[in-house]
């Protein structure tokens, strides 16, 4: 047996923090003397306090530590345990740099001198704007969410489109940039006028993003707006969201099962307006179903949202995520891995 303050110098933590582990039921002293108070501990704690000092020192919550140790003769539980965290620190560190690419572009844009300029094609783009552009906001109130994000922060080219309700993201493969990584918002009349131009078209696409300007040149056209001035909403956090519950599904048997499914009338909570909800549930046998299923496992979504994800996403398979009436749907597009759209569940009672 060693006491509490042999027990910090041989594990590195502190006495305080061990005053504490015992508090919250972490780490509790093997005994305690009833008449000074005195803490004492055996030497198999010595190895448990070391491990509690080596998985605060990377960030892990106490209670994540707490199950750590509660599973520690199982390994493959706590595998999976360390693994959930340095994914959440990866993520953390993902933002991080995120943030601080932000800040360079901000920075970036106080300098008229410096430009970047994004090339790609008209088969790539088109159908990526298509994907995002049925999302776009148009509350006067939320002018950040009335435009489509163009995000390079990754070095790569992703376009974002939210109304709060729904969130469609497709990132445009191939796109070349050449200059700052930045994140600008452009403003849903400019979208419009470049699908207007690119629809129909084979042709090469230039997008130049100079201070608060954004230009496109494409088939002989230059068409410019003005970058919405404001942040867009960190839309990473909600698509990292996991599920239980992944359906591959063809798009066209999905709008024959609504078509011929029962349609709810639920009032808007925002307005008291009317709104068609369709229900998508999880049958007994794991398939997907329409209308509350037996198996307890459905979801209310505004119908005419799911319909334009549907048209967005175009034919063939989708891989649907199905998690239950307060996790928002998601429908992924396997043959391109940065294509998501998430709609946000409606309350069915």
């Amino acid at each position: 047996m060693r006491g509490i303050g042999r027990l910090a110098r041989e594990s590195g933590l502190s006495v305080s923090a061990l005053r504490f582990y015992d508090g919250a039921g972490v780490l509790v002293p093997a005994h305690v003397d009833p008449h000074s108070g005195y803490r004492w501990y055996s030497a198999e704690q010595v190895l448990t306090a070391r491990l509690i000092a080596r998985l605060r020192r990377v960030g892990m919550p106490l209670a994540e530590i707490g199950r750590v140790l509660a599973n520690a003769g199982d390994r493959p539980v706590v595998a999976q345990l360390l693994q959930a965290h340095l994914q959440r620190l990866e993520d953390g560190l993902a933002d991080a740099r995120r943030e601080l690419s932000t800040v360079l572009s901000l920075l970036d844009q106080e300098n008229p001198m410096t430009a970047t300029r994004i090339t790609t094609t008209t088969a790539e783009l088109a159908p990526a704007l298509r994907a995002v552009r049925h999302a776009v906001g148009t509350d006067p109130e939320l002018p950040v969410l009335t435009g489509v994000l163009l995000d390079l922060t990754d070095g790569a080219l992703q376009l974002a489109a939210t109304d709060r309700y729904r969130l469609a993201v497709c990132t445009v493969p191939g796109a070349v940039v050449d200059g700052p990584l930045r994140s600008v918002i452009a403003p849903a009349a400019l979208v419009d006028e470049v699908l207007a131009v690119v629809t129909g078209v084979t042709d090469a696409v230039t997008v130049d993003l100079d201070g608060d300007d954004i230009a496109v040149t494409v088939a002989g056209c230059r068409l410019t707006g003005a970058r919405l001035d404001a942040d867009f909403p960190d839309h990473r956090r909600v698509l990292r969201t996991g599920s239980a519950h992944r359906l591959d599904v063809d798009v066209a048997a999905l709008r024959a099962g609504l078509a011929a499914a029962p349609v709810r009338s639920i009032r808007r909570e925002t307005d008291g307006a009317p709104r068609e909800v369709s229900v998508l549930s999880l049958t007994d046998d794991g398939a997907l179903g329409f209308g509350e299923g037996a198996a307890g496992l459905s979801v209310g979504l505004d119908r005419e949202f799911l319909l334009q994800a549907l048209e967005a996403t175009g034919a063939g398979q989708l891989v649907l995520e199905l998690d239950g009436p307060l996790t928002p749907l998601v429908l992924r597009d396997p043959r391109h891995s940065g294509h998501v759209s998430l709609l946000m569940p409606v309350r069915l009672s």
